[in-house]
């Protein structure tokens, strides 16, 4: 007598081996539904707009950063440009105060400074006497997203103060 049946392995019995015909009641998996397409469609779509909208505001973030850093520039090459000034000098910027003026009056004729930031200087006495005055340097720009900012200043210049002191005796 011959055997009919054939003994298989628990691997053959658990993954039957594959036919070309397909066996009722089973579909062929073959590719991806239109669903499956249309959700990781979505989702790598999703991902690359929040990436976007991150870098915009990183961009707006690094623009502000370095308009800052400009700023803070002009502002001490203003200061020390005044710190250098005699004492009657000094006094006699109070007629003209407050000063407005480019960035490139002072600065640079670099066109995106010279443009770019408007520089306002005021000198007023101080409220304690009026051997003492009130320098204060603003710098005003807008960034590329349309907002202005201002950063500023104030210093105190004392008649025969250490400041009048370096021009008057040390400068030579």
């Amino acid at each position: 007598m011959r055997p009919t049946a054939t003994c298989r392995s628990n691997l053959e019995q658990s993954h039957p081996p594959r036919s070309a015909a397909v066996r009722p009641g089973h579909r062929a998996r073959r590719g991806f539904t239109i669903m499956e397409v249309a959700m990781a469609t979505f989702v790598m779509a999703f991902g690359i707009a929040s990436s976007i909208i991150a870098m915009q505001a990183g961009f707006k973030q690094i623009d502000l950063a370095r308009g800052t850093t400009i700023a803070a520039q002009i502002i001490q090459s203003e200061m020390e440009r005044l710190r250098m000034m005699s004492w009657t000098n000094i006094a006699a910027l109070m007629d003209t105060s407050p000063q407005t003026f480019d960035g490139s009056t002072y600065f640079s004729a670099n066109p995106e400074i010279a443009g770019k930031y408007t520089i306002t200087r005021t000198v007023a006495n101080n409220a304690a006497t009026s051997e003492i005055k009130d320098l204060t340097v603003e710098v005003r720009w807008q960034t590329f997203d349309g907002r202005w900012h201002t950063r500023s200043f104030t210093a105190i210049y004392a008649k025969n103060g250490l400041y009048d002191y370096f021009y008057t005796v040390a400068h030579p």
